[in-house]
Order: structure tokens, then C-alpha cells, then sequence
């Protein structure tokens, strides 16, 4: 007999394959001016990056990802755990010199985190995150596919293109699918937007400044990158009536304690900065301190436990003597089974993922096609190197990069990217049916789960390579059958 969870994996492969038919069902004629309208729609509604100046449209892939909302009730359930573990990564890092090597971070920044991290913030530590990961939604066996890949705890990419790229699918796509199967039943889930205004409002009561004064921080002048504070701030505006502010951390000044942007007082910031950015802006001659301030006032989301956004995380969340010491049984149980096994990259002993002792640098070697090498704070997928598609040389000299490096590497398990196929045009306007791998992002928040999807041809999936975003959608329960 199947298991509860394997009945649901197979209701998620059928709802899949109804999905696939009716897709295939639309006329080419007609599939190529639905993708035409996809991506206008998507450039209306600024689903858009910039490359070197110039404003791109992001690749809106014509397929939704599906799940059910018990399948969403598990994952959210997972990565509020996964969060609420790192939250508590600063308290390890001062009392743990083991977890401090871990995430060593340099002299400047582990002065910002002593000056930083205080009381206040152990009782109201506020972290908008997004914890990439794979999940095969349509198998039998789709909780044991569930791996989280990596954190990214501050300036989170999607929080306006997935609830955008959800919503161009469901005005324009889903129409199509239910005049072919009316059987097909999708709705939206939860908004991210709407996640990070509930969690910046609750901040603001939670630090005596009910209704004070949003203001996303990041490159704001930067050519380069999604370009979506803009359009958060708009979206906040037209859909709430708030009024949420867009600044660089240049424009910011000190006043009596208190930070300022133009004539406004900067009650709580949303920042897509870390600590070794604005390193880099103070040897640039900007003051820095009213951002310092807002860390140390416990006045900035993500907070200064984001700091220690590394891909090393993962391994004190798989190490079997830091995790008995740390975690509780249900803590464990998440984490045994869904972080995959990852160690910092030096010549040392440690656990493989059996827990068994090992010289490091002999098990990357011999174990080379089940590996996955990254740079350990680098993020848009640069620097991975995935073993078993690198020759043996080419390996070794990645290894002896990453030995060199003083910012560090990891090692992890590789793991199995999902495959999605999605329909594509040709350059002689033939639509064919072509096979993308699929990486999720989770945005948990108490009040729900926010879901990202990126697909690529290649094996690094990211945007910011030229990857393509996803929809996903929840099925209503009658779409089961």
C-alpha cells in the first residue's frame, strides 16, 4: 500500500500531467501568441534585469510548477525550522570556537556583530530569507527530494518577480489551460510582498515605532541587477496606500541618534547591503555609521545575525557533534533529513555523510562525481563547479583554488535537480516541449510561505546567468482525480 504522502506525490504527478496535455493541446498559431503575450505582459509589469545599463525582460517560462496545500503546509512547516536555527547561529558563533571557524568572518565584521547583536535583538530578531532548494512536487516520494541548497538571509532576489511572474500566468495562461480541461483548478499563494509588509509592521511594534517609516535600502544608482524596490515601493503604495522610501545607503545621515533620508526619519530599513559592502563604501568616503546605527537600534530587516549568510552554515547544521549539542530531536530530524552534507574546504579530518572520519581533501577527490564545489559567500551562482560534469584535472584545479582562497569554499553532496519540461518557441516559430532544470526558493514567514522558481538548461540555475523565472501555483483540492 502506498503511504499518505506518496498518495499525494502521485494526486501531484496526475495534476502534472493534465497540465502537460492541455499545454500540448493549444494550437502552435495560437501558442505563439500566447507567448508573445506573456512576455508583454511581463514587460508591462517590469519582470525585468539589468545588464551593463540596459533593461532586460526576464524569460517567463510558459508552465506553472504545481503543489498542494499540504504539500506547502510541510514545507513551510521545514523552513520556519531551518530559520529558526539560524537565528540562533550568533549565540553559537560567540560561545563556540568550533562554530566560530565555521563561519569565520574577518576582524571588521565580528566587531560590527559584538557591537550589534544584543538582547533586543535575541527577543525580536527579524530575518526576511530565502532558503534555495530542490523538491520533485509530481514524485511519490517527494518529501525524501526535498534539499535545501544554501541561505540567502538579507536582500532576497523575488520578492516582486514571483508574485509578478505568478500573476502574468494566471491572467493569461491558466484561461488557456481551463478552456482545454475546466478540470484545472490553480490558484496563487501566498504574496511575498504582502509577507515582508506584515513582518516590517510587525518589526515596528515590536521596537516601539507602530506605523514609522519604511525604507529600502540597496545600490540604489547600480546598473546591474533586478530592479525591484522600485517597483516594492510602488506596489506598497497603490495596493496599501503606505508610503515606503527608496534610498542608497549614501543618501542616509546621522542626526542626534536618529538616521534621516531627505526629510524623513528612518523608523525601520529593508536593506540589500551586508557589512562587507559598506566596507567597501566607507573606503569610498561615505559615512556608514547611520546604517551602523540602524543595525545596532535593532531597526534594519534583515538584522545583524544575517551576517552570517554563508553556505558553511550547513555545516554546523550537519555536523554530527554540533547538531547533537545545539538542536532539539524535531530540530534534528529536519535537518539530518533535508540539509545535505557540507564542509568547509581545507586539509583536515572530518565526517563524510555517514559519519564516519575522513581526510577531506582524499574524499573530494575520490568522491568527485557525487560533489558540488562553491565559493563560500560568492552568490549568482558563480565559481560552482559541479564534479561529476568537470573533468579530474579540471577538479583538482578547482580544489587548489579553493585552498588558496581566503574567503574560503565549500564541499557539499550533490544533489539532484528536479527536471521540468516547458514549451518553447524555435527560430522558425515552432513550439516544442524542452527539459529545464527547476531550483525553489522558500520565503517563510510566520504568516506564510512564500515560494520562487527559477529554471535553466544548465545545471547552475540562477537569473542573474540568464536563467528563466517560473510560476507557482497551489491546486484546488478537486483537481486531485
Amino acid at each position: 500500500m502506498l503511504t499518505p504522502s506518496e498518495e499525494v506525490g502521485l494526486a501531484g504527478h496526475r495534476l502534472a500531467r493534465r497540465i502537460q496535455r492541455a499545454l500540448e493541446s493549444i494550437p502552435n498559431d495560437e501558442m505563439m501568441a500566447l507567448l508573445r503575450s506573456i512576455h508583454e505582459l511581463a514587460t508591462d509589469r517590469h519582470l525585468s534585469y539589468q545588464r551593463e545599463g540596459a533593461t532586460e525582460t526576464i524569460r517567463l517560462l510558459a508552465c506553472p510548477i504545481t503543489l498542494r496545500s499540504d504539500q506547502l503546509a510541510y514545507l513551510h512547516y521545514v523552513s520556519l525550522t531551518v530559520l529558526n536555527c539560524i537565528r540562533r547561529l550568533p549565540d553559537f558563533y560567540f560561545a563556540d570556537p568550533t562554530v566560530r571557524e565555521i563561519l569565520k568572518v574577518t576582524s571588521e565584521e565580528e566587531r560590527w556583530l559584538l557591537d550589534c547583536w544584543t538582547p533586543a535583538h535575541r527577543e525580536a530578531n527579524p530575518i526576511f530569507s530565502r532558503l534555495d532548494a530542490v523538491v520533485d512536487f509530481p514524485s511519490a516520494n517527494w518529501k525524501d527530494s526535498l534539499r535545501f541548497l544554501e541561505p540567502n538571509l538579507t536582500g532576497i532576489g523575488g520578492v516582486h518577480l514571483a508574485p509578478t511572474s505568478d500573476r502574468v500566468l494566471a491572467d493569461l495562461l491558466v484561461p488557456a489551460l481551463r478552456a482545454r480541461d475546466p478540470r484545472i483548478r490553480l490558484q496563487l499563494g501566498p504574496d511575498i510582498r504582502e509577507l515582508l509588509l506584515q513582518d516590517m509592521m510587525e518589526h515596528l511594534e515590536a521596537i516601539g515605532r507602530p506605523e514609522g517609516q519604511i525604507v529600502l535600502l540597496d545600490p540604489k544608482y547600480e546598473t546591474e541587477g533586478p530592479d525591484e524596490p522600485e517597483a516594492l515601493a510602488r506596489y506598497y503604495q497603490e495596493r496599501h496606500g503606505i508610503r515606503v522610501l527608496h534610498a542608497d545607503p549614501a543618501e542616509l545621515r546621522l542626526v542626534d541618534g536618529e538616521v534621516f533620508y531627505q526629510d524623513a526619519r528612518v523608523d525601520l530599513g529593508y536593506r540589500d547591503y551586508g557589512v562587507l559592502d559598506l566596507f567597501d563604501l566607507a573606503e569610498e568616503g561615505v559615512d556608514v555609521a547611520p546604517m551602523r546605527a540602524l543595525f545596532a537600534g535593532n531597526r534594519m530587516i534583515s538584522s545583524i545575525a544575517a551576517e552570517l549568510d554563508q553556505k558553511s552554515c550547513w555545516e554546523v547544521f550537519t555536523d554530527p557533534e554540533l547538531v547533537q549539542r545545539y538542536f532539539s530531536a524535531e530540530e534534528r530530524q529536519v535537518l539530518r533529513r533535508h540539509i545535505p552534507w557540507t564542509r568547509v574546504v581545507a586539509d583536515r579530518r572530518t565526517t563524510d555523510p555517514n559519519g564516519s572520519r575522513i581526510e577531506l581533501l582524499d574524499y573530494l577527490l575520490t568522491e568527485r562525481e557525487t560533489l558540488v564545489l562553491k565559493p563560500n559567500r560568492s552568490y549568482g551562482g558563480e565559481g560552482v563547479t559541479v564534479g561529476s560534469s568537470t573533468t579530474e584535472t579540471d577538479w583538482d584545479a578547482v580544489i587548489q583554488t579553493a585552498l588558496a582562497d581566503e574567503d574560503r569554499w565549500v564541499v557539499q553532496q550533490l544533489v539532484t535537480l528536479p527536471v521540468q519540461e516547458f514549451p518553447v518557441a524555435d527560430g522558425e516559430g515552432r513550439i516544442h516541449n524542452e527539459p529545464f532544470y527547476v531550483v525553489m526558493g522558500f520565503v517563510p514567514s510566520r504568516y506564510g510561505l512564500g515560494l520562487v522558481a527559477r529554471a535553466s538548461q544548465k545545471q547552475v540555475v540562477n537569473v542573474a546567468m540568464h536563467g528563466g523565472e517560473c510560476a507557482v501555483m497551489l491546486s484546488a483540492s478537486a483537481v486531485a482525480g
